[in-house]
């Protein structure tokens, strides 16, 4: 056992190694009732420091409420209403010509005559370039030779080799049908008067034997020509008819070359690229212009297949120029294509708009905004009183002011959004008033005080 200090002094004095081992004991004793008592203040002061940190967050989170209470906010209302609102959709599309033609030289041949044409506008039948053409009016001159030689020869092998002998064939045969009309003739005026008694029957059987003499050497003057026509080769009259026939054939196929010699326009249009000028040479095919008739536009662009069902052909869309060559313009569906493309699932949907003043560019681009998803009664309010919880969620809060001008927090769902308006599709149920100017951070239950519309003169 340890002594403790009254045992000490009833005791006898101690030895040295007994007052070294008392002195250790009472150091031990000293240190732990200073770590106990360290111990008991930090765990004090611990506590106080925590019901220090609690008080002053109260305070903190009912000073802004008591002030809210305090405050009251000028905003700007407007009222739930029923009306009819639509989606825009927008897609890009590409500027196309109404009509478009390439034009290209049909023959090989240096370009003798062209104008700068670029950005000018020509008209159907202009002159656009004139070839070198000297070979083919040389070429021509020879055809027509050679055609009237080969009729030459045909005339030669139909009418035969003796022209002598088919004269006279011809001149017995127009003298055998006179004399069948001067006989017949005559026989007529004798048999009238054999009838009243003028002549004798005789008479009239010579008559009659004129008659038929006369249609014997007739006939006999036909077949002679018939027969001298037939002695001819037929094969040799084919073959100076093919012979003509070809030279025709020559002679129009070097006609058509030499009209080819000169380059005119098809369309009336804008000259938009020129690819050859004067001087250089032109190759069968090569294109030398390109005509755009940009009198009206055709704007092609994508629209996705959910969007393009609900459309027809004659519905109004804007058009806006995206090089801002021109304002905003109003055109009218023309087609909507019946195919549509299986990687991305659009269809392609065409737009005239006219141009007359020129202000639209070929293959320049523009976005087309359609009216779709259309609702002729639903809940709207303005695009600014819905403050969404993501850009792109489709719920939101509005601020409810009461009849006793407080502002209420109100969760909805939208539906339809256009720039200026949005559809609610749940939470509101038509006529309240809510805010639309202020209402961003505003707490719940802030009283408000609604700010007057300014006047005519002041706006």
């Amino acid at each position: 056992m340890k002594p403790d200090d009254e045992d000490i002094n009833e005791q006898a004095p101690l030895t040295d190694t007994e007052e070294q081992e008392w002195l250790a004991v009472r150091r031990e004793r000293l240190a732990r009732e200073r770590r106990r008592n360290l111990i008991i203040v930090s765990s004090v002061a611990i506590v106080a420091l925590l019901v220090l940190i609690v008080v002053i967050l109260r305070w903190r989170n009912s000073a802004p409420a008591e002030e809210a209470a305090a405050i009251v906010v000028s905003v700007k209302v407007a009222k739930v209403e029923r009306q009819p609102i639509s989606a825009p959709v927008s897609a890009v599309g590409t500027l196309f010509p109404r009509d478009k033609a390439d034009v290209a030289a049909k023959i090989s041949a240096q370009i003798r005559q062209m104008a700068l044409l670029k950005n000018r506008v020509v008209h159907a039948g202009d002159v656009i370039a004139v070839l070198e053409n000297r070979d083919l009016v040389a070429q021509r001159n020879e055809a027509v030779a050679a055609l009237t030689q080969e009729r030459a020869n045909e005339r030669s092998v139909v009418t035969g080799n003796i022209p002598q002998a088919n004269a006279q064939d011809e001149r017995a045969l127009r003298d055998a049908r006179a004399k069948v009309v001067n006989t017949r003739a005559t026989y007529e005026r004798r048999r009238v008067l054999y009838e009243r008694g003028g002549i004798s029957k005789k008479d009239l059987e010579a008559s009659q034997l004129e008659v038929t003499t006369a249609e014997d050497e007739f006939r006999l003057a036909e077949q002679t020509v018939v027969l001298r026509t037939r002695s001819l080769n037929p094969n040799d009259r084919a073959l100076a008819a093919a012979r003509v026939a070809q030279a025709q054939q020559h002679l129009a196929t070097l006609d058509a070359q030499l009209s080819y010699a000169t380059i005119r326009a098809p369309i009336t249009g804008v000259v938009t690229d020129q690819f050859q000028y004067q001087g250089e040479f032109a190759a069968a095919g090569g294109k030398l212009v390109t005509i755009s008739d940009i009198s009206q536009i055709i704007v092609k662009a994508p629209f996705a297949d959910t969007v393009t069902g609900k459309l027809k052909v004659g519905d109004s869309v804007t058009v806006l120029p995206t090089d801002q060559s021109a304002g905003q313009m109003t055109g009218q569906v023309t087609l909507i294509s019946r195919a549509s493309d299986p990687t991305n699932r659009s269809v392609e949907v065409w737009v005239t708009l006219g141009n007359g003043a020129g202000q639209l560019r070929a293959n320049g681009a523009a976005q087309i905004t359609i009216a779709a998803q259309t609702k002729t009664d639903a809940l709207v309010v303005p695009a600014s009183a819905v403050t969404l919880d993501a850009t792109n969620s489709d719920e939101g809060t509005v601020m409810v002011v009461d009849a006793t001008n407080t502002a209420h927090e109100t969760k909805v769902t939208i539906g339809i959004r256009t720039p200026d308006k949005i559809e609610i599709a749940s939470g509101l149920q038509g006529g309240e008033t809510v805010v639309i100017e202020g209402n961003y951070a505003l707490p719940d239950g802030t009283k408000v005080e609604v700010a007057a519309e300014p006047s005519p003169e002041e706006k």
